[in-house]
């Protein structure tokens, strides 16, 4: 929005730069890394994350916005027709970001005929987290050394009393939204999600996977298996 009122989208963990100007996402294309794939038809040049893709690996590494829920919504919806009975893996290393933009993830990977596995690595925190346990059920990873986290939907709202009122409603639903969302897919009573969400809520692997936000720990003999 332009109106200057900051909406309550933000459920971003503030451990990180967000938003259109952060740096993670303004990184210059160089860095990305080139594959040279040689076959029958010569050599074919493809950039990482494409490469993934055609593995049906989907990587969500940066905060999440617009344009980022956007390629991911794209890559699912594309992976969805590929081939609608073979799982999609989901690899997110995410401080979080905006509601409504990680709403319209958390939405197609519900939608999507095909299985949606997540994998935590890294930091998977606020709106990560909500798409972290949204996935399959028995398909949600995390790394030994992945860190989790939760809390309230964070809102910035200026301008006339009205619009603070009408904006503080919002942010309401969509934090009640949120808490039932995490308490369906974890199995924890909303109640519980309410109080340990109230305040910054830092879970390791093991403890990620006690409170059922994820099913197992990925450890090297279960990598070699795989």
């Amino acid at each position: 929005m332009t109106s200057g009122l900051i909406t309550p989208n933000d459920f971003g963990s503030g451990t990180a730069p967000q938003g259109k100007n952060s740096p993670l996402l303004n990184l210059p294309e160089s860095i990305v890394p080139m594959v040279i794939e040689t076959g029958a038809r010569g050599e074919r040049a493809y950039d990482i994350y494409s490469l993934l893709l055609k593995e049906r690996i989907v990587f969500l590494g940066t905060p999440i916005n617009a344009q980022v829920a956007n390629l991911i919504v794209a890559q699912l919806l594309f992976l969805a027709r590929e081939d609608p009975e073979k799982d999609i893996n989901l690899y997110i290393n995410s401080p979080g970001g905006e509601v409504y933009s990680g709403m319209a993830i958390y939405d197609t990977m519900q939608f999507v005929p095909c299985d949606v596995a997540t994998f935590s690595v890294g930091l998977c925190a606020s709106m990560g987290t909500v798409l972290l346990t949204a996935g399959a059920a028995g398909k949600r990873f995390t790394m030994p050394n992945s860190t989790i986290h939760m809390h309230q939907p964070l809102s910035g709202t200026q301008g006339q009393a009205s619009d603070i009122e009408i904006h503080a409603r919002e942010t309401l639903r969509i934090q009640d939204r949120l808490r039932q969302i995490i308490a369906d897919h974890t199995g924890q009573s909303y109640e519980r999600i309410a109080r340990d969400s109230d305040r910054d809520f830092w879970l390791n692997a093991e403890q990620a996977t006690e409170y059922g936000l994820v099913d197992e720990i990925l450890k090297p003999e279960t990598l070699a298996t795989e």
